[in-house]
C-alpha cells in the first residue's frame, strides 16, 4: 500500500509489479488453500482415503507449467486479466463475454456457495446452531499418530450403527492408494492422470486469482521462484488435511463415518453422510475452549474475506464485462448500483444452492468442487493453450469450441444434480451417461471434443491477423524445452528484435520483466527439476 502507486493499474492490481518470489509463492498457495480445502479434503480423507491427494499434487506440476511455459506469453502480451488476453489474442467481443458468464457460474458452484456452506459446518459443530459449515486447521493432530498407526487403525474405524450385511460404513480397501481401479473406484486412475490435468490447468495457468499473483512478480525469475515455492508447498495438503480427515474418523467413527441415512441427518444435518465434520470436529474435541474460540474467530475473519474477494470480482466481471456492454452509456454511479444489486443476487443464488452441494456426491465437500470443475474449465483451458500455443487458431475455432464444450458440461451437470448419487443400501437407477461415466473421464472427453471443434473450425475458416497473433504471443526468446514445445505445436520460432520492437510499444502495460539473470536461470531450472522429482516420487510411493 505504501510503495506502490495504487492510483495505476500495475500498482492497484499487481503490487507495482514489484513483490519477490517469497511472498508471490505464499501467495500462490495461500490463494489456492481455503476453507473447501480444510472441510473437503479432510472429509475425503476421512470418506475414502489419501486419493484426493491426487488433486494436490497434481498441481505441483500445474504451477510450474503457468510459470515456465504460460507466464512468458502474458508477459509478453502485456495483459492484467485472463479476459483481456484473450481480447488481444482473438479480436472480438462475443469470447470475452462468454468468458465472463462462465467464470461467473464457477464462482457461483464452486467458490461462493462452497465457502458459505464449509463456513457453516464449523460453526454447527462448534456452537451447535442449525447454520451450515466453516474451516480452520489443525496440523499437529497428525504428530499424535505415526503413519503407521494411522493405517493400521483406520481400517478398524468401523461405525456401530452400520448394518452388517453390507459395505457402508466399512473404509475403502484401496484407502492408502492414490492410483485406483480405472472402472470400479471413486478415482480411476486413468482420470486422474488426464481428466484431472485439465481442470488443473485452467485453474493455475488462467484463472484470473492465481495468474495475478504471478504477474505482480518483479521479473520472471521472482515468478518462477514463486511458483516453485507453491510447488513445494502442495505437498503438504496431504499431512495438514488428509492424514488429520482419516485420524478424525478413528477418533469419531459413529459420527464422522456415519453409515444410517437417518443417523446422519441427526448427527450434521446431511443424510448423504457427515465425512465433511471431521475436520471440525477435531478442532472442536481436541483444542483447549480458548484455543477453541481463538480458532473459530480467525476461521469467521478468513471466511468473511474470502466471500468478499469473490464478491468483489464476481461483480466487477458483471459490470465491466456484462453490463458495460449492453448499456455502453451507462454512468458510474448506475455501474454502482448495479454491482452492489449483483451481489445481492448472487448471495440468494448461492444460498438457494447449498441443498445441493450437500447432497452432492455423497456429502464430500471436495469431490462436489472437483466434479464441477470437470464439466466447466476443460473447454476454457483448451482454448487458453490452443491460444497460447498453436498461431493457427483463430476466434471461430476458440469460439465455437467453448461453446460446444460449456453445453455438454452444462448437460451432464444439470443430469448430476437431476439424478442425486443414492444412499447407501439402495439401487443405482441414474442414467448410464451418469452412473458409469466418472467425472473425470468425462473432463477428458469434454476437452477432446472441444480440442476437435477448436481444430476444425479454425482449419475450416481464414486465419487469424498476423499482427493480432504477434503481438498476443510474441515473448522472450524461448528456451530449448520452450522451443520444442512451440515445435510440437507448429509455431515457428520468435524473433528477438521483434519481441523487443512489440515489448517496446507496450510501454507501461508490460507488467513485468522477462529478462533472467544467467546464473539465476540455472539455478531455478536445476530447482524445476528436483521439484519434478520430487513430485514423481510421492506420486511413485503412494501410487
Amino acid at each position: 500500500m505504501w510503495k506502490t502507486k495504487r492510483s495505476t493499474v500495475k500498482g492497484y492490481f499487481l503490487a507495482g509489479g514489484e513483490m519477490v518470489w517469497w511472498p508471490v509463492g505464499a501467495s500462490l498457495f495461500a490463494s489456492n488453500v481455503g476453507s473447501g480445502h480444510f472441510i473437503g479434503l479432510a472429509g475425503s480423507g476421512a470418506a475414502s482415503g489419501i486419493a484426493a491427494t491426487a488433486y494436490e499434487w497434481n498441481g505441483m506440476f500445474c504451477v510450474l507449467v503457468l510459470a515456465w511455459l504460460f507466464l512468458p506469453i502474458y508477459i509478453a502480451a502485456g495483459v492484467t486479466t485472463m479476459p483481456e488476453y484473450l481480447q488481444r489474442r482473438f479480436g472480438g467481443k462475443r469470447m470475452q463475454i462468454f468468458l465472463a458468464i462462465l467464470y461467473l457460474f464457477i464462482y457461483i458452484f464452486t467458490k461462493i456457495s462452497v465457502d458459505m456452506y464449509a463456513g457453516a459446518l464449523f460453526i454447527q459443530q462448534a456452537l451447535h446452531w442449525d447454520l451450515y459449515v466453516a474451516v480452520i486447521g489443525l496440523l499437529v493432530i497428525t504428530a499424535v499418530y505415526t503413519v503407521a498407526d494411522l493405517q493400521d487403525r483406520y481400517f478398524k474405524a468401523v461405525t456401530s450403527n452400520r448394518d452388517g450385511n453390507s459395505s457402508c460404513g466399512l473404509p475403502r480397501e484401496d484407502a492408502f492408494h492414490i492410483f485406483r481401479d480405472p472402472v470400479t473406484s471413486d478415482l480411476p486412475w486413468p482420470g486422474v492422470l488426464v481428466g484431472m490435468t485439465l481442470p488443473s490447468l485452467w485453474y493455475w495457468c488462467t484463472d484470473q486469482v492465481i495468474v495475478q499473483r504471478s504477474l505482480a512478480a518483479k521479473n520472471l525469475s521472482h515468478a518462477k521462484g514463486g511458483a516453485l515455492l507453491a510447488s513445494y508447498l502442495k505437498i503438504l495438503p496431504l499431512f495438514m488435511m488428509v492424514f488429520p480427515g482419516m485420524i478424525s474418523r478413528i477418533l469419531f467413527p459413529d459420527l464422522v463415518a456415519c453409515a444410517d441415512p437417518a443417523i446422519c441427518k441427526e448427527i450434521c444435518g446431511n443424510p448423504s453422510g457427515c465425512s465433511d465434520i471431521a475436520y471440525p470436529k477435531l478442532v472442536i474435541e481436541l483444542l483447549p475452549i480458548g484455543l477453541r474460540g481463538l480458532m473459530m474467530s480467525v476461521m469467521i475473519a478468513a471466511l468473511m474475506s474470502s466471500l468478499t474477494s469473490i464478491f468483489n470480482s464476481s461483480s466487477t466481471i458483471f459490470t465491466m464485462d456484462l453490463w458495460r456492454h449492453f448499456r455502453p452509456l451507462s454512468s458510474e454511479w448506475e455501474l454502482m448500483i448495479v454491482g452492489r444489486v449483483f451481489v445481492l443476487l448472487l448471495v440468494v443464488i448461492s444460498i438457494l444452492w447449498i441443498p445441493l452441494v450437500q447432497a452432492s456426491q455423497g456429502g464430500q465437500l471436495f469431490i462436489y468442487i472437483q466434479s464441477i470443475s470437470s464439466y466447466l474449465q476443460p473447454p476454457i483451458a483448451v482454448v487458453f493453450i490452443l491460444g497460447c500455443f498453436w498461431k493457427r487458431t483463430n476466434e471461430k475455432g476458440a469460439f465455437c469450441g467453448l461453446l460446444l464444450g460449456m453445453a455438454m458440461g452444462m448437460i451432464r451437470m444439470v443430469l448430476d444434480f437431476v439424478y442425486l448419487p443414492p444412499q447407501c443400501g439402495e439401487p443405482d437407477q441414474r442414467p448410464a451417461v451418469v452412473k458409469d461415466v466418472h467425472y473425470l473421464y468425462f473432463s477428458m472427453i469434454l476437452g477432446m471434443a472441444s480440442l476437435i471443434v477448436a481444430v476444425a473450425v479454425s482449419l475450416l475458416t481464414e486465419p487469424p491477423p498476423e499482427e493480432r497473433v504477434r503481438s498476443a504471443l510474441d515473448g522472450k526468446k524461448a528456451s530449448k524445452l520452450m522451443r520444442l514445445m512451440l515445435w510440437l505445436c507448429g509455431m515457428e520460432r520468435q524473433d528477438g528484435d521483434a519481441t523487443q520492437a512489440a515489448a517496446g510499444t507496450k510501454g507501461e502495460t508490460a507488467m513485468a520483466s522477462a529478462k533472467e539473470a544467467p546464473a539465476v536461470k540455472h539455478i531455478l531450472n536445476v530447482n524445476l527439476m528436483l521439484c519434478l522429482s520430487a513430485g514423481v516420487f510421492l506420486w511413485a510411493y503412494f501410487a
